[in-house]
């Protein structure tokens, strides 16, 4: 049995999980420290993915089930890459810990990412305004197929975007006060999604030739590997941030749920090529003067260089790690050739 995981560091916490179980007996959320996953960064308890903030749940004991399982794997692929988390994987491959649970051997075989799709009639008319805008001068604004904001919360991150008077794309969604991850479970919902609804008056039209909307879907991979697009406002799915790096976009990380939180603070701490905007105290969102500062700073400021720059190291070396001799392709090549080999097969 093969294993498929998405990153390093959740891989990590996968690992240690069975072990917290056994020695924590309150819940995790109400411990006074970080969690200190063997080897890693800790991860800050307000971080810690859904699936685990409520043990008596039974989504909990399903995944304590799973993940109890991973050491009875042969091998686990994952979907990254020798060069980043670095410290996860040589704290995966050397701690002591995973040593003693028997850890299978780690395949690092990525990115692999979604490199077309097909363009609708709305998807061309995204791309083609585009081709219309300076290189580097376009944030990008998706939080996932499944993402959602507040009311309150769309309302200050649309005018954080009309004050910052940057370039935009904005894939609205109906706001929901419910659960981050709503739109899961109301796809027939899109089809009649009309952003003038729910934004805030005025401000298409305000900002008419500086962004455009797009309601409910843009073609993301077509978005984050043209020329004009700057930055990527992301929830921080895995799928996203790879594709993201693939073509050495720099992000704003804005997570709603599950893992998002530990790959947003990956991607800010230890790999430098995010920056996260501030909640404000006691206000329950990101308030619009803090959007605006930090989509200026990205766009057109120095800290927006420094993780541009972080950005396309990641993205060379992710495009050498898939080229014939690069580690990704070895990785995978040592499996095929152990598979081929094996008397079991």
């Amino acid at each position: 049995m093969t294993r498929l995981f998405q990153d390093k560091n959740f891989l990590a916490f996968s690992l240690y999980l069975p072990t917290l179980d056994r020695e924590v007996e309150c819940e995790y959320v109400d411990l006074p420290e970080p969690v200190q996953v063997p080897g890693c960064t800790p991860i800050r308890i307000e971080d810690l993915p859904d699936q685990v903030r409520n043990r008596k749940i039974d989504e909990y004991k399903w995944v304590l089930f799973h993940f109890n399982r991973t050491p009875l794997a042969t091998g686990i692929f994952l979907n990254s890459w020798e060069d980043f988390e670095l410290a996860s994987l040589k704290a995966i491959r050397e701690h002591p810990f995973y040593k003693q649970i028997a850890t299978p051997p780690v395949h690092p075989v990525g990115p692999l990412i979604k490199e077309d799709e097909p363009l609708t009639e709305l998807g061309a008319k995204c791309v083609a305004w585009l081709d219309k805008q300076p290189l580097d001068s376009v944030l990008f604004v998706s939080l996932g197929s499944g993402g959602t904001l507040t009311n309150a919360q769309l309302t200050e991150l649309a005018w954080g975007l009309e004050l910052s008077q940057q370039r935009f794309i904005l894939v609205a969604r109906k706001p929901t006060d419910g659960s981050a991850s709503g739109s899961f479970f109301n796809m027939d919902g899109d089809r009649v999604n009309d952003p003038k609804a729910y934004l805030p008056e005025g401000f298409i039209e305000r900002t008419k030739g500086v962004g455009l909307v797009m309601p409910s879907w843009a073609p993301q991979v077509a978005v984050l590997r043209h020329a004009s697009t700057g930055a990527f406002l992301s929830h921080c799915g895995w799928n996203s941030t790879l594709e993201s790096i693939t073509y050495g976009v720099p992000m704003i990380a804005w997570p709603l749920y599950a893992e998002q939180r530990m790959n947003a603070a990956m991607l800010v701490e230890e790999v430098g090529v995010a920056v996260k905007p501030m909640m404000g105290e006691g206000k329950g969102v990101v308030e619009r003067e803090e959007i605006e500062r930090m989509v200026r700073m990205v766009m057109e400021g120095e800290g927006g260089k420094a993780i541009r720059g972080r950005a396309k190291e990641l993205e060379h070396s992710a495009s050498q790690g898939l080229n014939f001799g690069g580690s990704s392709y070895e990785s995978l090549f040592r499996v095929v050739k152990e598979w081929t080999t094996s008397d079991q097969i």
